[in-house]
């Protein structure tokens, strides 16, 4: 079995060119699996999988990672079946637990611009870190198209950036001015490093920030700003579409801008959208405001 997960690895590596991160996830997803089922591919049934699933969730695991570890197996079996690994494919036909429905979590203008400008003073880290925070809010990029970003991806002029997203989709996403000041003064002190690397963001020793490198970053500013909860670079993400939503951007060029392949990823922010007019409302409208009384 270890020889087929390696293929299957090696297939989304080279073929689908998906992160690091995620191959990591799928690797250790896959491994677990093994752990449970303990028996030959051919004689692994529909019964088997269900099995993995229910024990995933009767551990504790929420039923979103268990349904990340079905959509790996699935991905997995659907990929022996292709290759002629298998006769059958086991895992066509289950359905995934049903999810909550969970709003991603997004910040107000307020607490981003606080963020944002967090980041002060002379020095190559302080303008590295500004200029990250500046682009995650100003774009919307994921936290490995920041990383895996190069300078020559950067048109200054004209204010847009050239992405890599996944499976190596490109897309043109535009700079707000703040970013590209920002993005200027990181390219100016970075000189003090020294470094031929040709990628925008690195760390110390003048090599490649990793995505690690980034979520620390943002962690770390938002704590010292105070913002409560749980906030990373997917939070900045979230606050760049939400925020244009608000403004009244069309869902489909927010999908473009966000490199969602289906409108309906990019449809879970019309119920942020409802979410913030309903807020509005309790705080604008006066009957809004009534408190109930006693009516006889």
């Amino acid at each position: 079995m270890k020889d087929y997960i390696d293929k299957f690895l090696r297939y989304l590596k080279v073929e689908k060119a998906v992160s690091p991160h995620t191959l990591r996830a799928y690797k250790k997803d896959l491994e677990e699996f093994i752990r449970f089922i303990k028996a030959n591919l051919e004689d692994i049934e529909i019964a088997d999988i269900r099995g993995f699933i229910a024990e995933q969730i009767k551990r504790g695991l929420n039923k979103t990672t268990a349904s990340r570890r079905l959509a790996c197996v699935r991905s997995f079996y659907r990929f022996l079946y292709r290759e002629g690994y298998t006769r059958t494919n086991p895992a066509k036909f289950i359905s995934n637990p049903k999810l909550p429905k969970l709003l991603p979590r997004f910040l107000s203008v307020d607490d981003v611009f606080n963020l944002v400008e967090r980041p002060s003073g002379p020095g190559f880290i302080n303008a590295r870190d500004r200029a990250i925070l500046e682009l995650l809010y100003s774009s919307g990029l994921r936290v490995s198209e920041i990383s895996g970003l190069f300078i020559d991806d950067i048109n200054i002029r004209d204010g847009f950036l050239k992405v890599r997203g996944k499976g190596r989709k490109e897309r043109i996403v535009p700079i707000g001015s703040k970013a590209i000041d920002a993005i200027k003064s990181c390219l100016a002190e970075r000189v003090t490093l020294k470094s031929n690397e040709s990628f925008l963001f690195l760390n110390r020793r003048g090599k490649r920030l990793n995505e690690r490198g980034v979520r620390r970053i943002v962690v770390k500013y938002a704590r010292i700003t105070g913002i409560s909860g749980k906030i990373g670079p997917h939070s900045l993400r979230h606050t760049f579409a939400t925020h244009l939503l608000q403004s009244g951007a069309d869902l489909r060029v927010i999908q473009e801008l966000l490199g969602h392949s289906s409108l309906s990823t990019t449809q879970k922010y019309t119920h942020l959208d409802v979410t913030h007019l309903i807020d509005v409302y309790d705080k604008a409208h006066p009957f809004a405001k009534e408190k109930d009384d006693d009516v006889s």
